[in-house]
C-alpha cells in the first residue's frame, strides 16, 4: 500500500508507537465481559464471556456500549 502526502513522515507516524491498552475482563452485574478501558472509570464493551444466553439478548451488555465501572484490584 502506498501513501502519498505532503506531510513530513514525523507527522504521519506521530502516535503510532503509543501503547494501546489491552482489553481486560471484568464482572459487571454478574456478567463476565471483556472491555477496553478508556480511562479510570469508563470502558467500552468488547465482548461478553457469559455462559447465559439471556445476557447476549440484553441491550445493556451489547458490544460497543460505553459503561462506567469502579476497578477493584485483584486479590493476591
Amino acid at each position: 500500500m502506498s501513501h502519498y502526502t505532503i506531510l513530513p513522515i514525523e507527522a504521519v507516524m506521530e502516535g503510532i508507537e503509543s501503547e494501546i491498552q489491552a482489553p481486560v475482563e471484568i464482572v459487571m452485574n454478574g456478567v463476565m465481559m471483556q472491555v477496553q478501558p478508556l480511562n479510570g472509570q469508563q470502558a467500552t464493551i468488547v465482548r461478553l464471556l457469559s455462559g447465559n444466553p439471556q445476557d447476549y439478548l440484553n441491550p445493556q451488555f451489547s458490544p460497543g456500549r460505553l459503561i462506567e465501572f469502579q476497578p477493584v484490584p485483584a486479590a493476591e
